[in-house]
């Protein structure tokens, strides 16, 4: 499948509804084998552009590639992951979420990755663009790695871990943004309020058909 081309970013906004979650599934390469509605709303991609698209087709370039290195080195040994993330939409507008990755292993061996997403605060996007601007740079001038390496220490200087660095920004407790990811929502397809992991799998199943 020809890979789609990325938009010219635009400084314009996609303000999203707390209430609804953004929800993908992929291949334990990236691949995109499903999105529910509010991901193809949001995004601007119909579901046939989106099908065995890489998932990072809807990356910002305001995205430092540091933050996706921790992100894959933790899914990678099969660790559930948060992360803050900027995308880009289809027609170059932008949007925060709070991303939640959970890989899924059979036999020891990754095969798939769900991921849920939800708007975060106004009042921390400024701060975590500040950050992510001093990413940026460090890449440009020490590569990724010294941006990895930058992070890292900060948050060795703060004595928090990763997961404590998300949770302290978001201004919320482990079992507060579990809870909030975790809130039940109406699934489009469905008509049913369900979680969203239960969304994924019922969408999921109801769709194999079209996409196996």
């Amino acid at each position: 499948m020809k890979r789609i081309e990325r938009p010219t970013p635009v400084n314009e906004e996609i303000k999203l509804n707390p209430m609804r979650t953004i929800m993908s599934k992929t291949d334990a390469k990236g691949i995109i084998e499903y999105a529910n509605d509010y991901f193809m709303e949001i995004s601007g991609y119909k579901e046939w552009e989106l099908m065995g698209q890489p998932h990072n087709v809807i990356r910002h370039p305001d995205m430092p590639k540091s933050i996706f290195k921790i992100l894959w080195d933790r899914i990678n040994q099969g660790m559930p992951t948060y992360a803050l993330v900027k995308n880009l939409a289809k027609d170059g507008r932008y949007y925060w979420v709070i991303a939640y990755f959970i890989p899924v292993s059979k036999e020891g061996k990754i095969i798939n990755h769900y991921a849920k997403r939800k708007a975060i605060p106004d009042e921390i996007k400024d701060e975590i663009t500040s950050l992510y601007n001093m990413l940026l740079e460090l890449e440009k001038t020490g590569g990724m790695e010294a941006a990895e390496a930058y992070f890292l220490s900060y948050l060795e200087e703060q004595k928090m871990s990763y997961d404590e660095f998300i949770f302290d920004t978001m201004r919320l407790s482990e079992k507060e943004l579990k809870k909030y990811m975790d809130a039940q929502i109406t699934d489009e397809s469905l008509g049913l309020d369900m979680s969203a992991e239960e969304a994924i799998k019922n969408s999921v199943k109801k769709k194999r058909r079209f996409f196996w």
